[in-house]
């Protein structure tokens, strides 16, 4: 059974509705509101580990152009960590959306989902395929996040996309 053509499914349905959040978002939520952890950086953080995860290792990685050491962790608890003084901008995040979303067919292609380990230290011991899920959950886990800070703010709903067969 070849499951790339479904993961590579997957991936574009729960990116087409991170970007829909991403689009979505309001000004005045995307660097502040009342949560301590702003909109901009659940979705920078959620598209480089996506970014990074489809590849077959961690050498293999090249990150964005823009990238800034520190940006892509979540600081936990929430407060904690660095400070972050130039936000990236909507427009920014979208363009590194659309990197992810043009490389992923190819980087889902190059992977070999029967490994038995990932190639990320941080999972070492998770099989590939694993590693594949969890990281469609992740995508998955944020984006919902967000949808419900759009939700709670104004209203705004995401809406569900299918999968493209």
């Amino acid at each position: 059974m070849n499951l790339k053509p479904a993961l590579k499914r997957q991936y574009h349905a729960a990116l087409a509705m991170l970007r829909q959040a991403i689009e979505d978002c309001p000004e005045d939520l995307w660097n502040a509101g009342p949560h301590p952890v702003p909109f901009w950086r659940v979705a920078y953080h959620t598209l480089y580990f996506l970014h990074l995860y489809v590849q077959p290792d961690l050498e293999a990685f090249v990150p964005w152009e823009l990238h800034r050491e520190d940006y892509h962790d979540l600081p936990w608890p929430p407060g904690s960590g660095p400070k972050i003084d130039v936000p990236y901008s909507k427009a920014q995040m979208l363009d590194y959306w659309a990197i992810c979303d043009g490389v992923l067919d190819a980087a889902v292609n190059r992977l070999d989902l029967a490994a038995q380990d990932c190639g990320f230290p941080w999972h070492r011991g998770m099989p590939k395929l694993d590693h594949q899920l969890h990281n469609l959950r992740h995508i998955q886990h944020h984006t919902a996040l967000l949808a419900g800070r759009l939700r709670s703010f104004d209203g705004t709903e995401v809406r569900w996309v299918r999968p493209k067969t």
